[in-house]
């Protein structure tokens, strides 16, 4: 393979913002083609250097041909924005019908999304599986921060303990997701921010309030919370049908944001 050619696939590799299962072979097929148009120009009569350069000038700009081949495989169909909707949703029509006061509704919710989130980790994790992963760590990491209030006295070993490995699991899944696609580090992200500002709002973490004040808050604000959920639902269905990866991200980073800061306004207002 000439320098031209290597740096050109170098190139075409690192604009290639898709899953890393899928980037090798992209790249395979790209060089495949660069390949046979340069074994066609050497017949011709032209000399290597002059195949490999003119063999990547017909193929054009590399990072053009990545974003074109991200678009067409970036576009997820309609069953998987469902389907990466549905906990988002799960969660809205818990509070919409205020079963979240039923401990039995919850630990099916619980149990579904454990479930959903182990069967996607064993099938090569499909994209709509992320958000559920989301949810999948939301418990983990509040156990650690409500046991980080209420531990006393040597409890705090095993505290810290539990939050040092809560900690190093987050941050393996994070960095193994990052590396298959930023995207999908967002879209398992985005419930964590809007779960823990409602939280906080309500002062349901760190003992800010007694617990009956925060449960009479929390009554109030269902509506509102039924509301974020749902934007949250139609937001990350609409990130998988778009087409640009500027959008995706801009969509998946701004939202939850803005939800943030409606949660802050909306608790001010209560």
């Amino acid at each position: 393979m000439g320098n031209i050619v290597s740096s050109y696939l170098a190139r075409f590799k690192a604009s290639l913002h898709v899953d890393s299962n899928i980037k090798d072979s992209i790249a395979q097929e790209v060089y495949a083609h660069l390949k046979d148009k340069r074994q066609e120009l050497r017949e011709r009569g032209f000399s290597q250097d002059e195949a490999d350069r003119l063999a990547v000038q017909a193929l054009g700009a590399p990072e053009l041909i990545a974003q074109q081949i991200y678009e067409t495989h970036a576009q997820g169909s309609w069953q998987e924005a469902f389907l990466a909707a549905l906990p988002h949703l799960m969660v809205a029509m818990l509070f919409a019908s205020y079963y979240w006061q039923n401990t039995y509704c919850i630990s099916i919710l619980l149990t579904a999304v454990i479930g959903v989130a182990i069967y996607g980790w064993h099938q090569n994790k499909p994209v709509w599986f992320f958000p559920w992963l989301g949810y999948y760590l939301l418990p983990i990491v509040v156990s650690g921060i409500l046991l980080v209030h209420l531990s006393s006295g040597w409890g705090w070993i095993a505290t810290l303990t539990y939050v040092l490995v809560v900690l190093i699991i987050i941050i393996y899944i994070v960095e193994q997701t990052v590396r298959r696609d930023e995207v999908y580090a967002l879209l398992m992200l985005s419930p964590l921010p809007v779960m823990f500002g409602w939280l906080l709002a309500l002062g349901m973490l760190g003992g800010l309030m007694r617990s009956d004040v925060a449960m009479a808050r929390l009554q109030i604000n269902v509506p509102w919370i039924t509301v974020t959920f749902l934007v949250l639902a139609i937001a990350t269905a609409v990130s998988f049908r778009l087409k640009q990866r500027q959008h995706k991200i801009a969509v998946l980073s701004i939202l939850p944001i803005t939800i943030l800061l409606s949660v802050a306004l909306v608790s001010v207002l209560t």
